[in-house]
């Protein structure tokens, strides 16, 4: 069986129960940091039997075919990376993809996310979030990824290393609007944990005001864009529902069409079209 096992995102103590016992009884440990391994195992009082080997992005691929075949061979792996849930945004999805496909069972030890964590505490709607990892690091890519999710209608949350936190505000706000709201969550559940809210403008200028630079773990959640406005008038709607008939759609498509395209309730389309 392939476990993959939650670690905390700061607080030891918010891992589950099952992690000890899992750590303690595994054949196999594959961690991302294995110096931060030992301290976890110190922290939760437990000894490991199992052999542990390293598993981070720079050898995930080509480890993981040896996993696998510890895997078939009936060894219990246990997948642990520094912080949070393995695969997300972490090491992992290789390796559960290769256990899938080889037949072999896969199982969760849920543990704490902080993606989950800053949503819950960002004030932000929560009810349609997309989580999109960390943002390119080159200016360039970075501002055509963020101009690609300008529209987005759903919060979005991503993850960023401190020291390009104010650069990534900066694109955020040249392609988001500098009033879009937006939350800085910093070292979640940790000592110096700190949560910033405002404008992205806002958060600029909080960004530009920390003397030694912005430091510790960082998850940003940024407000959806705003649904755009529509134009309720009859005739502009049947005109939208003639000129997509025009173009191929049968009429039913076509006010199906129209009302996706504008955000109208279906049967006003209906109405207007048929009026």
């Amino acid at each position: 069986m392939l476990i993959l096992a939650g670690t905390s995102i700061g607080q030891v103590g918010d891992v589950s129960r099952r992690l000890g016992p899992a750590l303690s009884s595994a054949d196999v440990i594959a961690a991302e940091d294995t110096r931060r391994l030992a301290r976890l195992v110190a922290d939760l009082g437990v000894e490991t039997r199992g052999r542990v080997v390293s598993f981070f992005e720079g050898n995930e691929q080509a480890r993981t075919g040896e996993l696998v075949d510890l895997l078939r061979d009936g060894h219990t792996v246990v997948l642990v990376t520094d912080a949070g849930m393995p695969s997300v945004s972490d090491p992992g999805y290789r390796l559960v993809a290769g256990a899938v496909e080889a037949g072999v069972e896969v199982s969760v030890i849920p543990g704490p996310s902080a993606v989950l964590t800053a949503l819950a505490i960002s004030g932000l709607p929560v009810d349609r979030f997309a989580f999109e990892g960390f943002p390119p690091r080159k200016p360039g890519s970075r501002d055509r990824f963020f101009a690609d999710l300008a529209s987005e209608r759903r919060t979005l949350v991503f993850f960023e290393s401190p020291h390009r936190t104010e650069a990534t505000l900066e694109a955020l706000a040249r392609a988001f609007g500098a009033d879009r709201r937006a939350v800085v969550c910093r070292e979640l559940t940790k000592t110096y944990e700190e949560v910033v809210r405002g404008t992205l403008a806002e958060l600029v200028a909080w960004a530009q005001s920390q003397e030694q630079g912005v430091r510790g773990e960082v998850t940003l959640v940024i407000a959806g864009a705003a649904a755009p406005e529509v134009d309720l008038d009859p005739s502009r709607l049947a005109d939208l529902v003639d000129q997509a008939k025009a173009s191929g759609l049968s009429r039913r498509d076509a006010i199906a069409h129209v009302a996706a395209a504008t955000g109208a309730p279906k049967n006003l389309v209906y109405d207007a079209a048929h009026s």
